[in-house]
């Protein structure tokens, strides 16, 4: 009874860790898709194309990996390292280029 109890516990955890890795990868992509691409060549990071490839691949394990018991474990560690590497690392580099509308209002300042 006790075992039964404590394999659904961490089952439901396993699965609350497996989506909160998803939402990473998925918030890595997002940002990386609204940044411009120059600015990855001269922050010299890699380009904007390679970072999209990388983290499409790693949302997409990410997405296959929601589950009970996947099969994905390994590669859905590598796939997050490469979300929080972006969003550690090449993010704050890149997020001063990006385009902004000016604020309180229309450009002519109306």
């Amino acid at each position: 009874m006790i075992s039964t109890a404590l394999d659904s516990l961490q089952a439901w955890v396993m699965l609350g860790l497996s989506v909160v890795v998803f939402v990473t990868q998925l918030v890595a992509l997002i940002d990386c898709a609204r940044r411009e691409p120059r600015a990855f060549e001269v922050e010299g990071k890699l380009t904007k194309n390679v970072w999209l490839i990388i983290l499409g691949v790693a949302t997409a394990l990410g997405f296959v990996g929601i589950g009970f018991y996947s099969g994905l474990g390994f590669l859905n560690i590598v796939a997050v390292v490469a979300a929080i590497v972006y969003l550690v690392d090449v993010k704050p580099r890149v997020a001063p280029y990006s385009r902004r509308p000016p604020r309180g209002g229309s450009p002519s300042g109306w």
